[in-house]
């Protein structure tokens, strides 16, 4: 992962709101959540949610996938662990000291 995609989603992160969204989003895991259904859950307005997942997804954070009538979106774990591994690739001078966190939840 290059520089600029990590300072893209930890500025994407840099948010309360976004921060809350995505969590909720790594916790539905690879079912994903509807708008509907994170607006409910997380008591966010509409368009205040849109545009937090507008940018999450620029970020690369989120996908969307059109099922139907709505929109599900799910966290990008792939890039979130691509950000983890970029951030801690030199720790501990560079022998792996913390596991990964895709292989700790089964992801």
């Amino acid at each position: 992962m290059e520089e600029s995609s990590v300072i893209d989603c930890l500025s994407a992160l840099a948010h309360a709101v976004r921060l809350q969204v995505f969590r909720a989003l790594v916790v539905a895991g690879p079912a994903g959540l509807t708008p509907g259904v994170m607006q409910e859950g997380l008591g966010i307005a509409a368009a205040t949610l849109s545009f937090h997942l507008k940018e999450l997804s620029r970020s690369g954070l989120v996908s969307v996938e059109r099922s139907s009538r709505h929109l599900i979106y799910r966290a990008e774990i792939a890039r979130i662990n691509d950000m983890v591994g970029y951030l801690t690739e030199n720790c501990c001078a560079g022998i792996a000291c913390v596991p990964q966190p895709a292989a700790a939840c089964g992801c």
